[in-house]
């Protein structure tokens, strides 16, 4: 059991998200936080769509090279929202997360969460794809939930598990967890193949 296997590692969670030191507490891991300092997420014009997640996830995962210890494993991530390849990532106004939601409204998008596992010897990065479809929303709904939630820290301007994600989500393709921002299921098989190897 990965559980088990895991206790002779310190495993490093890169990532500020709340959203993600819950999902992994929930899923049983023990770890700590460490956050990178002065990563610039920017990809170039090269990378696109899914791979923009990935590229980022590395991208952080770089700010550990030189200081990780034999028996230590980083995990970072990114999570990029992707309406007809266009990329929505947080939001900088109360206006911009509100035209996020107005071009979301009513359609399908996509969900792309790059995971990027590091250890002293060796890299291994994967994507996670879900597909969410809303409902159409009134602007009134738009204004109320980004006035009361505030999602200026979430790509796309929303967060599946709050308000906009109860009476907006008619259904997802793929993790739900994913659209949270950790695709927690396929961590937790990557991670056990990753020890293994």
């Amino acid at each position: 059991m990965l559980l088990n296997k895991i206790k002779n590692y310190r495993l490093i969670l890169a990532t500020q998200s709340p959203r993600r030191h819950f999902l992994m507490k929930e899923a049983g891991f023990d770890f700590e936080i460490i956050v990178p300092e002065g990563i610039e997420e920017i990809y170039p014009e090269a990378v696109v769509n899914e791979e923009i997640p990935v590229y980022l996830a590395e991208l952080k995962a770089s700010w550990f090279k030189g200081k990780l210890k034999e028996n230590e494993i980083v995990i970072t991530a990114d999570t990029v929202v992707l309406l007809e390849d266009k990329v929505l990532g947080k939001p900088e106004s109360s206006a911009e997360a509100f035209e996020m939601l107005k071009s979301l409204s009513g359609k399908t998008h996509e969900v792309a969460t790059g995971v990027c596992f590091t250890n002293l010897n060796k890299q291994k990065s994967f994507v996670s794809i879900s597909k969410v479809h809303f409902r159409e929303f009134s602007d009134e709904e738009i204004t109320f939930y980004i006035e009361k939630y505030k999602p200026f820290d979430k790509a796309g301007s929303y967060g599946a598990q709050e308000w906009i994600g109860y009476i907006g989500i008619e259904h997802i393709e793929g993790s739900y967890f994913n659209v949270m921002g950790l695709p927690i299921q396929m961590l937790y098989a990557e991670l056990e193949k990753f020890i293994k190897q």
